[in-house]
């Protein structure tokens, strides 16, 4: 899978079919942005300048912007970030896939990055050329929380909703080589700190 088919086929699918629970409620569906906002809450400090990479309609963001944090939503999709728009008009939305990032920030960094149910459905190197991306957005010392996961049988998507996980020594050697120090969290995705790269 390249990262152009799975946005279009994220673009194209009835919202419906890109998250279980708008199949139980819209109210369920909200519930659990708020409740993956306050988990990450847990981990980024308050007030921080945070990139919601992925954001889609926002089911994470606009809660996480209620506890306080000065959220910019990031997404390749016009059509998910105009749902976004309608039911919060003061957030900032990006329309970007990962290179773009870096053309809207300028030299500027932010203080955390989440990206949620973006990474598990892009190929390997899709998937590590978002992370560097994201890498680069981040101040030293700020938190990266990716959903990236391991397993002792990795695969790699082969549909848009398909699922990349990775060998625990490939992440290792990636975090090494990028400056993501892992931190203890309990959260169910990876929790990073950006570092400097070790010479």
């Amino acid at each position: 899978m390249t990262a152009d088919s799975v946005i279009r086929a994220w673009d194209q699918a009835d919202p419906a079919a890109i998250h279980p629970l708008r199949n139980v409620s819209e109210e369920a569906y909200w519930e659990s942005g708020r409740a993956q906002a306050d988990m990450l809450a847990t981990v980024i400090p308050g007030g921080a300048k945070v990139l919601d990479f992925g954001c889609g309609d926002g089911r994470v963001a606009i809660p996480l912007a209620a506890l306080g944090y000065e959220v910019t939503a990031v997404d390749s999709s016009q059509r998910m970030l105009d749902r976004l728009s309608e039911r919060a008009p003061e957030l900032t939305t990006v329309q970007a896939d990962a290179d773009g990032i870096a053309k809207h920030l300028g030299r500027r960094r932010v203080d955390a990055v989440y990206c949620l149910a973006v990474l598990i459905h892009h190929g390997y190197t899709d998937c590590l050329h978002i992370i560097e991306r994201l890498r680069a957005a981040t101040k030293l010392g700020g938190i990266l929380v990716l959903d990236w996961p391991v397993s002792e049988t990795p695969s790699e998507a082969d549909s848009w909703i398909g699922v990349t996980t990775w060998y625990l020594g490939q992440q290792v050697e990636v975090c090494a080589r990028l400056g993501l120090e892992p931190v203890d969290s309990e959260l169910p995705w990876g929790v990073y700190r950006a570092v400097r790269v070790a010479s």
